[in-house]
């Protein structure tokens, strides 16, 4: 050992590391993975959520807010046929054209994000 460490001191006190031994603090500990449990997932299917299909969006002062009245147009921030954010309980799953069925709107499903459905099945 080098002569500061040899002559270390704590508080007044010196320290001797002769019979300090780094291998008394080696100790290997094995962890095994736990087996991947497959889970029951059927019961959420019951859940209701609320599905939401964003347009667009815009961030904009209030004081312009508050002056705008009917008939005032807010250009948002997507493109006309730009597909559109689909939210299942505000979270982003994936994106969607709309559609109209039986006089209602609907929604295609264009892409569905791979993190959305890792984040249901877990």
């Amino acid at each position: 050992m080098s002569d500061a460490l040899d002559n270390a001191s704590f508080d007044g006190e010196e320290l001797n590391f002769d019979d300090f031994h780094l291998e008394d603090l080696e100790t290997e500990t094995v962890v095994e993975a736990a087996p991947k449990v497959e889970r029951d997932l059927s019961f959420f299917r019951n859940i209701p959520v609320t599905v939401t299909l964003e347009v667009a969006s815009k961030e904009i002062a209030l004081g312009d807010l508050m002056k705008a009245g009917e008939g005032s147009v807010i250009e948002l921030d997507k493109l006309n046929g730009e597909p559109l954010d689909v939210k299942v309980n505000g979270s982003l799953l994936g994106h969607a054209e709309v559609v109209v069925v039986n006089d209602k709107y609907g929604l295609r499903l264009i892409d569905v994000l791979d993190s959305a459905l890792t984040a249901v099945g877990q």
